[in-house]
């Protein structure tokens, strides 16, 4: 039980890991070449669009599918599997700190009712930068994280490789 649940906490977080790393990599540099208006446009419209259950599911299993492989009892487990996956829980969750504490408040100024009457240059100014360094914070988090929970997956343990 304690393998399936690492096997999934590794594919979770990096679903999660390569969907920060998109939006980081290829969607912020081609959104970064709209005008203002087009911007705050598209930005309102993926904020609308993004949480739904598909990513909801993926974004709660990052942070509690790895917890939930740390508490299953495994005979034979070792302390350098167990770290690795605690690191890597710590790291998706900062993660999720970040997020809630960085980017979600952005979003909401962002889609906020008093936004609606600024000029789009404005918003943009308030949100793009600040946005940008929460988001690259938060997804060099995940990627740790992705990269610990691998390595834990991987490491032999003296019980076998599939005790984790």
């Amino acid at each position: 039980m304690a393998a399936l649940l690492l096997f999934l906490a590794v594919v979770s977080t990096g679903l999660y890991a390569g969907f920060l790393l998109i939006f980081r990599t290829g969607i912020m540099p081609a959104l970064a070449r709209l005008t203002d208006e087009e911007f705050v446009t598209v930005m309102r419209r993926i904020n609308e669009y993004v949480p739904k259950p598909v990513f909801l599911l993926v974004f709660l299993g990052v942070a509690v599918l790895p917890a939930a492989a740390l508490f299953v009892p495994v005979d034979g487990r070792s302390d350098t599997r167990k770290w690795l996956v605690v690191a890597g829980l710590v790291a998706a969750l900062a993660n999720h700190l970040v997020t809630v504490a960085g980017n979600i408040p952005l979003n909401a100024a962002l889609a906020a009712p008093e936004a609606e009457g600024t000029p789009a240059a404005t918003v943009r100014a308030a949100f793009e930068a600040r946005w940008n360094r929460f988001h690259l914070l938060r997804t060099l988090l995940i990627l740790a994280s992705f990269v610990l929970l691998a390595a834990s997956a991987v490491l032999a343990d003296p019980a076998g490789p599939a005790s984790a």
